[in-house]
C-alpha cells in the first residue's frame, strides 16, 4: 500500500497507481491468514524475485480464478475488483482458452518477415471498430512497448521530439514510459530521462490544482496551451483519456485539447491500455468525448485476460515510417495472441459487454453517492462504467486524504472476500470483469459498507 514506515513507527505517504505493497498491515495480513504451504511459496518467490515496489513482497499464492473470482491456495475465493485491468471478459473465458488452444495446434509462432491471418483479422477488426480514420495497425507484447511505438512514431510524423503530459499518470515502466509518465516511484533516482518532457496538472476536478472546485474554466487545458505556445516545437500531448484512477474529465476539456494539439500541428495521443474493450461502457474510452486522437494505444484486456497484447492504432496520414523500425518485437504479430484478442473481443460484442458495464455502473455509482451521503470519511465519489472510485478522506469539508483508513478498509474487505486496489494513497478503485451481474456488484458493494461500519465513524445526522 502506498503507506511506507518510517524509523520513528510513524508513516508517511507515497502516492502510486498501484498497492506498494509495504504496508506494516501487509505483515499482519499474511500472519494471520496464510497456513504453512502459503508462507512456504512466498518464501521461495521472496529468495528468488528481484524485489521491487509495487510487487514485492506478494500478499498470497493463487491457485486459480475464474469469470469475477481469484482463488487461493486455501480455497478461499475473492471477487476481484483489481484484476490489472485485464478481465474484461472475465477470468479463464472459454471462449478465449478455446481460440488459444486451436489456434495452438495450427500456427503457434509467426516468425518474422511472414504474417498470418489472425493477425490481419485482428488488424481488420480494430481498425472497424475504432473512430474516425484510426486506421493503422501496430502490435506489440505489452503496453509499454505499445507506448514506445507511440512516442517514435510522433518523433517521425513531426520531426519534434518534445512531449506534454500530466504528472501522476502512468504510461509503462521503461525508461522512456517513465520520462512522459508522472508517478514518483517510477521516475525518483532512476536518472536521466528523456529530455524535452513537459509535465502540466492533470484534469482532476475533485482536486483540481487550479481550485476551479465545481466551476471548471479549464485553466488546466489553458496552461497546455500555453506551453505549447512558448516551446513552440512540441510533438505531442500525451494523457490518459480517463485516469485510472476513476477521474474522469469533461467533454469540453477533451474538446479544448483536440483543438489545441490542432492549432499546435501536435499530435494527440491517448493511453487507454487500462480501459479499452468496453471498460467505460463503450469500446474506446475517447467515445465518450465525441474525439479522435491521432494515436490510441490499448493493451492489457486486448489478451483477453491470458495473453500479454497491445496495438497502436495512428491515424492513416501517420503512415510515415516505412523505411524505420517502429517496433520491429519478436511477438509482435504472435497468431496465438492475436487469436486470443478476437475471441475476447467478439466475446465483449456477443454478450453486449459494454451496454453491461454502463448499466451495472451506473447502479454502483448510485449506491457509492448514497454511501458518501452517509458516511463523513467517504469523499468524492466518481466513475464511468467499471471503472468507478471513492476516496477515503478525513472529513467532507476538507476533503484531506486519510491513506491509513483506506489501508485499513483494504484488509478489512479482504478478509470478507472482496479484493481492489488503493490508488494515489486514498481512492478506493474498483474495476469488476464486465461479465459481473448486479447481484454480485451489490454483494461487493455490501462489503464496502460493512467495511465503513467497522472501520470509520459514521457520519452524524446533518451530513446524512
Amino acid at each position: 500500500m502506498p503507506l511506507v514506515p518510517k524509523k520513528n513507527d510513524q508513516l508517511i505517504t507515497l502516492q502510486s497507481e498501484g498497492d506498494l505493497n509495504i504496508s506494516p498491515r501487509r505483515a499482519d495480513w499474511s500472519r494471520n491468514n496464510i497456513d504453512a504451504q502459503t508462507r512456504k511459496w512466498l518464501e521461495a518467490d521472496a529468495k528468488f524475485f528481484l524485489h521491487q515496489s509495487l510487487s514485492t513482497p506478494c500478499l498470497n499464492v493463487l491457485e486459480r480464478c475464474d469469470g469475477i473470482y481469484l482463488q487461493d491456495l486455501q480455497g478461499r475465493r475473492y471477487m476481484d475488483f483489481h484484476g490489472n485491468n485485464v478481465h474484461q471478459v472475465g477470468f479463464g473465458n472459454q471462449r478465449v482458452i478455446q481460440a488459444i488452444k486451436d489456434q495452438l495446434d495450427e500456427l503457434p509462432f509467426c516468425t518474422r518477415r511472414y504474417t498470418n491471418i489472425p493477425a490481419i483479422k485482428l488488424a481488420e477488426k480494430l481498425t472497424a471498430l475504432a473512430p474516425g480514420d484510426l486506421n493503422k495497425v501496430l502490435f506489440a507484447p505489452g503496453g509499454t512497448s505499445a507506448m514506445g511505438i507511440a512516442l517514435k512514431l510522433a518523433r517521425y510524423a513531426t520531426g519534434r521530439f518534445k512531449t506534454i503530459s500530466t504528472w501522476d499518470s502512468f504510461h509503462g515502466a521503461s525508461l522512456d514510459a517513465i520520462s512522459v509518465g508522472g508517478e514518483t516511484i517510477f521516475r525518483k533516482d532512476v536518472g536521466p530521462l528523456l529530455p524535452g518532457t513537459e509535465h502540466v496538472p492533470p484534469p482532476d476536478c475533485p482536486r483540481c490544482f487550479w481550485d476551479c472546485r465545481d466551476n471548471c474554466n479549464l485553466k488546466c487545458a489553458d496552461y497546455v496551451d500555453y506551453i505549447m505556445e512558448k516551446e513552440g516545437d512540441v510533438a505531442a500531448f500525451i494523457a490518459e483519456t480517463v485516469r485510472s484512477t476513476s477521474s474522469v474529465p469533461s467533454q469540453k476539456y477533451w474538446k479544448k485539447i483536440r483543438q489545441i494539439c490542432d492549432k499546435h500541428d501536435a499530435l494527440l495521443i491517448l493511453d487507454e491500455i487500462p480501459h479499452c474493450l468496453g471498460r467505460t461502457g463503450k469500446m474506446f474510452t475517447c467515445q465518450h468525448f465525441d474525439i479522435v486522437p491521432d494515436i490510441l494505444v490499448i493493451g492489457k484486456g486486448l489478451g483477453g485476460g491470458i495473453f500479454p497484447h497491445a496495438a497502436v492504432l495512428a491515424r492513416e496520414h501517420l503512415a510515415v515510417a516505412g523505411d524505420r523500425a517502429l517496433g520491429h518485437y519478436t511477438h509482435e504479430k504472435n497468431p496465438v495472441a492475436c487469436a486470443a484478442a478476437l475471441a475476447a473481443i467478439e466475446f465483449v460484442e456477443e454478450k453486449h459487454l459494454c451496454e453491461n458495464a454502463a448499466k451495472i455502473g451506473s447502479h454502483a455509482l448510485d449506491r457509492l453517492r448514497q454511501m458518501q451521503k452517509n458516511h463523513s470519511h467517504v469523499g468524492p465519489v466518481r466513475g464511468i462504467g467499471l471503472l468507478l472510485g471513492l476516496e477515503i478522506v478525513h472529513d467532507q469539508v476538507s476533503n484531506q486524504p486519510a491513506p491509513d483508513l483506506a489501508d485499513k478498509m483494504m484488509y478489512a474487505a479482504l478478509g470478507k472476500g472482496l479484493s481492489f486496489k488503493v490508488t494515489m494513497s486514498n481512492i478506493l478503485t474498483l474495476t469488476p470483469a464486465l461479465t459481473i451481474t448486479v447481484e454480485q456488484m451489490d454483494q461487493a458493494l455490501n462489503i464496502i459498507e460493512q467495511c465503513l461500519k467497522r472501520i470509520i465513524i459514521r457520519a452524524p445526522d446533518k451530513m446524512r
